[in-house]
C-alpha cells in the first residue's frame, strides 16, 4: 500500500461533546484520543496541531474539560480526533472523578474505531501516577500510544534529550507500541513528528478495504 496521504489538520472542526460512551458519534472511520494530565498542555497541543487557538479550550483553571470532545478532520467524519478529560487537579467531588475515570475505561476498552493515543506529559514531571495509569490501559488493550513530552521549550537540549532517553527506557519493555518524543506548544517543535503519526493512524484506506473485502465475499456452499 501507498504512503497514507497527509492530512489537513487545519480543517478540524468540533463535532459533539459526549459525557460518556453511549452518546459518542457512530463508531466508525478512525480517531486518536488525546489524553493527559490537568496541566500536562493537552488542549494547547490540540490547538497547535490544528493551528486554531481557539478549537479545544484552554483554561487557567485545570480540570476544566469533563466530557469527551470530538473533532472531524474530513466532511464525512470519518477522522476524529478526541480531546478527553484531563485529570489532577480539578476542584471537584471524588464521585465526580471516579465517574470520570469509569467512563474514560470504557471508551478506551470498547471504542472499536480508536486507533491510537497521544498521552501528554510535562517534560518537567513524567511518568506521575497517572501516566502510568494510561500507559497500563493502553498495553493491556494493545493499543499503540504515542507520546509527548510536552513544555519541551523550558528546558535546555541537553536536560530535554536526557528526559527523553530516560522516559524512552523506562518503556522500552512495550517496544514498538508505545513511541515517545519532544513537543512544544509554544514554539511548534515535534510538531511534524507528531502529524506523521496521526496521519498513520488517521488512515482509513486499510479499513475500507477490509470492510469492502468482507461484504464482498461469497457465502459458504453449505451443501458442499
Amino acid at each position: 500500500m501507498d504512503s497514507s496521504p497527509a492530512l489537513n489538520y487545519r480543517r478540524a472542526s468540533y463535532l459533539k461533546s459526549s459525557p460518556n460512551l453511549m452518546h459518542c458519534p457512530d463508531d466508525s472511520g478512525a480517531e486518536v484520543a488525546f489524553a493527559g494530565r490537568s496541566n500536562a498542555g493537552k488542549s494547547s497541543a490540540i490547538n497547535r496541531l490544528t493551528e486554531n487557538k481557539k478549537l479545544a479550550k484552554t483554561s487557567k483553571t485545570p480540570g476544566r474539560t469533563q466530557l469527551l470532545n470530538f473533532f472531524i478532520l474530513d466532511d464525512s467524519a470519518r477522522q476524529r480526533l478526541v480531546d478527553l478529560p484531563g485529570y489532577g487537579f480539578a476542584k471537584v467531588p471524588l464521585a465526580v472523578k471516579n465517574e470520570w475515570q469509569r467512563n474514560l475505561e470504557a471508551y478506551l476498552q470498547k471504542r472499536e474505531s480508536l486507533r491510537g493515543m497521544v498521552l501528554m506529559m510535562d517534560i518537567r514531571h513524567p511518568l506521575t501516577d497517572f501516566d502510568r495509569q494510561m500507559v497500563n490501559w493502553a498495553t493491556k488493550s494493545a493499543m499503540p500510544m504515542h507520546i509527548l513530552l510536552t513544555k519541551s521549550d523550558k528546558l535546555k537540549r541537553g536536560p530535554a534529550s536526557a528526559t527523553l532517553l530516560l522516559v524512552r527506557k523506562e518503556l522500552a519493555e512495550y517496544g514498538d507500541l508505545i513511541s515517545v518524543q519532544l513537543f512544544s506548544a509554544h514554539n511548534g517543535d515535534g510538531l511534524q513528528e507528531l502529524r506523521n503519526q496521526l496521519d498513520q493512524w488517521l488512515d482509513t484506506r486499510a479499513f475500507d478495504e477490509a470492510e469492502s473485502a468482507t461484504l464482498t465475499e461469497p457465502e459458504p456452499d453449505i451443501d458442499a
